[in-house]
């Protein structure tokens, strides 16, 4: 297997030979900037994505696009730092990233995914771009983990710098997680997270859902390899996929 090749690395003469038909483009989405509670980052997804593309590119031949630090998380916008797009922006900046990779050669190309209402941006890029004739697929995160989730979680119920995300970031970059700051904060609820008691949505005055003091490295570690299979699989699947037949185009 060829070394990894990571776009923010090369040479536009380096891409180009990079960008070639055939090839399967990574372009993570992990946010630079969003509240994950009193022990975790504001740079907790970045840091996470950026793992995870190492990860996947030791283990499948691919590109990997730099990081998209911003997009859809209308949840924690009540949470100092934290930034949110409007979902049509999110949805765009997917689109003229792919698109502008995909001018160069690539049809195929993987979303790797760190959040959840991502998904609802994911969704409306990978119909647009299949009108150029791309193949867009993206990671499903509580697809991807709920057997392991199921054997090892141990909370009441949360996903948001909770048990299972502060395991991932034990086991990733133990040096950014302030156990003793850990909380166990789970109000049931559905809609954004809210500071406020009387506030629409999930009442969580830390940023929390979920409960962090229950998280080890070794769940951590059990979490992220079984991630980062999925991760290897849903690439190897887009590989052999074909491609949609462009709009407009003929038979």
């Amino acid at each position: 297997m060829a070394p990894p090749a990571f776009l923010e690395d090369m040479t536009w003469q380096d891409a180009e030979r990079a960008l070639a038909p055939d090839a399967v483009v990574v372009v993570p989405i992990g946010a630079a900037s969003k509240e994950h509670g009193p022990h975790l980052r504001l740079a907790n997804d970045w840091i996470m994505a950026d793992f995870l593309r190492r990860r996947l590119a030791e283990r499948s031949r691919v590109v990997v696009a730099p990081i998209i630090g911003a997009s859809f998380y209308p949840a924690f916008v009540e949470y100092p730092g934290s930034i949110s797009l409007r979902l049509e922006t999110a949805r765009d900046v997917i689109v003229d990233t792919v698109r502008s990779l995909a001018r160069h050669g690539p049809r195929r190309f993987y979303a790797l995914n760190t959040g959840i209402s991502t998904l609802r941006a994911l969704g409306p890029a990978a119909e647009a771009l299949a009108a150029d004739g791309i193949v867009l697929r993206y990671t499903d995160l509580s697809r991807a983990l709920a057997p392991t989730e199921k054997q090892i979680a141990q909370q009441e119920g949360g996903t948001h710098a909770d048990e299972l995300e502060t395991s991932m970031m034990l086991y990733i970059a133990p040096d950014t997680v302030d156990m003793s700051r850990a909380v166990k904060d789970y109000h049931a609820g559905t809609g954004p997270l809210t500071r406020h008691p009387d506030g629409p949505g999930t009442y969580s005055p830390t940023g929390t859902w979920g409960d962090p003091t229950l998280a080890t490295r070794a769940k951590g570690e059990r979490l992220v390899n079984a991630l980062v299979d999925a991760l290897v699989a849903d690439v190897e699947a887009l590989r052999a996929a074909p491609l949609p037949v462009k709009s407009g185009a003929g038979p």
